[in-house]
Parts: C-alpha cells; sequence; structure tokens
C-alpha cells in the first residue's frame, strides 16, 4: 500500500478493536456485574458501532492518523492509554452514570474493565504496525526524500554521518544543492549534486523533496535565517545540522537514540487536538455571532448606505494560508473609488474614511461580516492579518521573514492587531509583523483566548487605531 493511504490500515484496526471492546464490555457487564445472560442482539450492534465511529472521531481530533511514518513506540503507548482514559472518562458520564447497579463499586469494576479491554485490543496491533514502520526505517526500506543544502563539504560530511549510522533515520537522500556560486564537483560518497541555490523551487517539485537538511557552518546565521524563510511556502519539513551551542541551549530535541544530531526548525505548531478545537470554537462563535449581530448589521447596513454611495459590503481579495488569495469582506468605511489611483493604507485622519467608517473602524465593527470567511475556512477567528499581495511584496523586501505567516489561516484579529491597529504604512506592517510571528511560532487555545478577550475590550472601549 502507497505510503499516503497505510493510514487507513491504522483506522481499520482502531474501529475494529473498538467494536469488539464494546461487544466484550458489555458481555461483561451482563454476566459478572448484572447477572443476566448476554446475548448479540440488534441494540448491542448499533450501540457497537455507533461508539467505534466516536471512537474514530476522537483518534481523528487527536491527529492519529496524521504522519503515520513517523510514529514511534514509545508515543504510541503514551497516545493509546492516555486517549483511552479520556475517552472512556467521556462515555461513562455520557452513557453509563445512569445505569441501575448494585453499588457503586460496580462503577468502579465496570470502568476498569472497559479502560482494560480498550486499551489492550486498541494497542496491540497500533504497536504491531508501528514497530514494523520503525523496522523497516532502521532497516533503510522506507524513508522520506531529503534534500541537503549546502557547500559540497559539509553535504559530505552530513550524508556520511547519516548514511553510516547503525540504524536507518528515515532519510531517502536524492541529492545537494549548493550555496556557494563556484561550480562543485559531484561528491563521491553517492550524493549527486542536483544544481545550485537558483535551482531550488524547481528541484524540491521535481524531486518531491519531504525533508530538508541544511548544511552550513553553524556560524552562518544570516545563510540559514535566508535557506528557512526561502523554504518557508513549501510543506518541507526543515532540519539544521546541530553546533556545540544548539546542544548546549537546549534546541537538540532527540527522539531516537541512534539520530542524527539535527534541529527540526518547524515543528507541529499546535498539537492535532488544539487544532481542531479552534476550529470548532471558529465555527461555533462565527455562527452565534452572525444570529446574535444580525440587528446591529441591520443598523449598520442602513447606516453605510445613508452615509454614502456604494456597496454595502465591500470585498477585496487577500492572501490567505499557503498563499492562496480569498476574497475578505468588510462593511465599506471608505467612500467608493478610494483607491482609484493605487492601493493605499489609511490612515487615522484619512479623509477617504466616512463618519460612519471612522466609527466602525474604532470598535473593530467594520471587521465582523468576515465572521463569514471564518465559517468558509478562508479564515479563522485569531491569525495574523492578511494582506494584499501588493504590500506583502513590499514587506518581504524590507522582512523577508514575513513568508513564515503563510503557515496559518489569516484572522480577524491577531496579536499585531491588538497591539498596532491598522498599519498606516509598511515600516508599521513590519513592526506588527513580529507579534504576529511570535503567535504563529506559540500557537495555543490559550493565547487565541487572550487575544479575543482584549479585542472586545477594544470593541467596548472604541479604541481601536
Amino acid at each position: 500500500m502507497k505510503k499516503k493511504y497505510f493510514w487507513i490500515i491504522y483506522f481499520l484496526f482502531d474501529y475494529l478493536t473498538a467494536i469488539l471492546s464494546w461487544v466484550l464490555f458489555n458481555y461483561f457487564r451482563k454476566a459478572y456485574i448484572e447477572k443476566y445472560e448476554f446475548e448479540i442482539n440488534y441494540k448491542l450492534i448499533i450501540s457497537s458501532l455507533l461508539i467505534a465511529s466516536l471512537w474514530i472521531v476522537l483518534y481523528t481530533l487527536f491527529g492519529n492518523y496524521k504522519n503515520i511514518y513517523k510514529k514511534y513506540r514509545l508515543k504510541e503507548i503514551y497516545q493509546t492509554v492516555s486517549q483511552a482514559f479520556s475517552g472512556i472518562i467521556l462515555i461513562f458520564f455520557f452513557l453509563l452514570l445512569d445505569d441501575e447497579i448494585n453499588s457503586y463499586q460496580d462503577y468502579y469494576k465496570l470502568f476498569i474493565a472497559l479502560l482494560a479491554l480498550h486499551t489492550s485490543l486498541t494497542f496491540l496491533p497500533r504497536i504491531i504496525l508501528t514497530s514494523n514502520i520503525v523496522s523497516k526505517i532502521h532497516n533503510k526500506k522506507i524513508g522520506f526524500n531529503t534534500l541537503i543544502i549546502g557547500n559540497s563539504q559539509k553535504a559530505k560530511d552530513t550524508h556520511y554521518e547519516i548514511t553510516n549510522l547503525k540504524k536507518g533515520t528515515g532519510h531517502f537522500f536524492i541529492g545537494y544543492i549548493s550555496t556557494v556560486d563556484k561550480s562543485d564537483v559531484l561528491i563521491k560518497s553517492g550524493l549527486k549534486k542536483l544544481g545550485n541555490y537558483e535551482d531550488l523551487s524547481k528541484i524540491l517539485i521535481k524531486e518531491k523533496i519531504e525533508q530538508v537538511i541544511i548544511a552550513t557552518e553553524p556560524n552562518e546565521h544570516q545563510k540559514i535565517n535566508n535557506i528557512i524563510n526561502d523554504l518557508a511556502n513549501y510543506k518541507v519539513e526543515i532540519k539544521v545540522i546541530a553546533d556545540m551551542y544548539s546542544i548546549l541551549t537546549g534546541s537538540v530535541k532527540m527522539n531516537s537514540i541512534f539520530g542524527a544530531l539535527l534541529i527540526t526548525v518547524n515543528p507541529e505548531m499546535m498539537p492535532s487536538w488544539q487544532k481542531s478545537l479552534k476550529r470548532a470554537m471558529d465555527l461555533i462563535i462565527s455562527f452565534l455571532a452572525l444570529i446574535l449581530l444580525s440587528p446591529i448589521f441591520l443598523l449598520l447596513s442602513l447606516l453605510v448606505k445613508l452615509g454614502s454611495k456604494g456597496d454595502i459590503i465591500f470585498q477585496q481579495e487577500r492572501i490567505g494560508m499557503h498563499n492562496k488569495p480569498f476574497y475578505i469582506y468588510k462593511f465599506r468605511s471608505m467612500y467608493t473609488d478610494s483607491e482609484k489611483n493605487g492601493p493605499q493604507l489609511s490612515s487615522q485622519k484619512d479623509k477617504r474614511i466616512t463618519k460612519i467608517g471612522k466609527f466602525m473602524r474604532k470598535t473593530r465593527l467594520d471587521e465582523t461580516p468576515q465572521f463569514y470567511n471564518v465559517i468558509k475556512g478562508d479564515m479563522s477567528l485569531v491569525g495574523p492579518r492578511p494582506e494584499r499581495q501588493f504590500y506583502i511584496d513590499q514587506i518581504i523586501s524590507k522582512a523577508p521573514h514575513y513568508k513564515h505567516i503563510s503557515k496559518v489561516k489569516p484572522g480577524i484579529t491577531s496579536w499585531g492587531q491588538v497591539k498596532y491597529g491598522y498599519a498606516e504604512n509598511v515600516d508599521e506592517m513590519v513592526a506588527r509583523l513580529k507579534f504576529d510571528l511570535l503567535y504563529v511560532e506559540n500557537m495555543s487555545l490559550t493565547l487565541d483566548v487572550k487575544i479575543l478577550f482584549y479585542t472586545i475590550l477594544i470593541m467596548l472601549k472604541g479604541s481601536g487605531k
């Protein structure tokens, strides 16, 4: 089975073991707790299928079926036990606490029985599958297309070190790209030169690269930063050769005893379960907001229409996650044809802003139609503010690290928006950028809640810039 479809095997075993554990649990409950004769009937079949489906939903929320080939055994043990415990608590609270029992000790017996059955039956096929994957990686039978970026000698040393480890690390080396202008010779160790750095984009796509190892000198910080920025728009895992400073400061995190000393630059920004909850929170709050704010929307629509000629809703192309363009929606706060001479940023004393527009901007009410963008999936409640390509090009020329912003969905509000409000020029956009980058690298539901809280305060005070 192809690598990208292998998650289906995990899925099927999880579903079947969830059904089996529920059937065996019901046998234990009927035969040993309730002292009734056990029988497989229509009700048990339906409940088993439903319970198994709920388990699959839970596993999906926790990201169990992502990056199957990057699983390892200790993580599998932890995930199985913790998820089983969490899921069984939910089952007991919602399905089993109202059951008729002889004493509360029976609840403990039922809980332990279901936990033991579900955990053991789920864990057994998982650990077999994961062990099989780990074994194939260690034996260099499966892996990920890997590109080394650096000068020829450093690339050669890195390739030699990794390929001569006792166990494989999952790197299938396709070749290397030179970061120096002079013409390098092919490396005799078997690592082929694929081209120079200018060919990066073409090679990444052509060779279907999944991992990139930056093998420059440790003191070439600016070169490393430039490479990381250039790779930001590609779905590749970036690793950097560790130096002694990185080891001493704790930057090197090891998952494998036999692995190479590499720093992972772009780890998962948010746990899968938090991503799922973030999306659920986006949808629930956006639906509620559109319903509860509908009277205000009607009033604003009337005021915008009476205040000046033009459409009530203003739409404009912005750049979203993975540089995908989309149309953003806002209540029109400017007179029509405000950009007839080309794109212009607004300022606090901008004469293009209507009277109702000034009020809406201070209270952020002009942004509220973007709840529809959130429901569509173009945006999130919290995330870096989306910009137009015209300004993105200018920002990148001054701050190349802006490219990392595209790794997440843009938001209605952001850390940078709370701190700076609307930017009046490119320099302010760049200054606001550092807060958005901090958000991207520290994404969490807790941080989202804090940013939403301060956004609401700004709306109530009318202190928005």
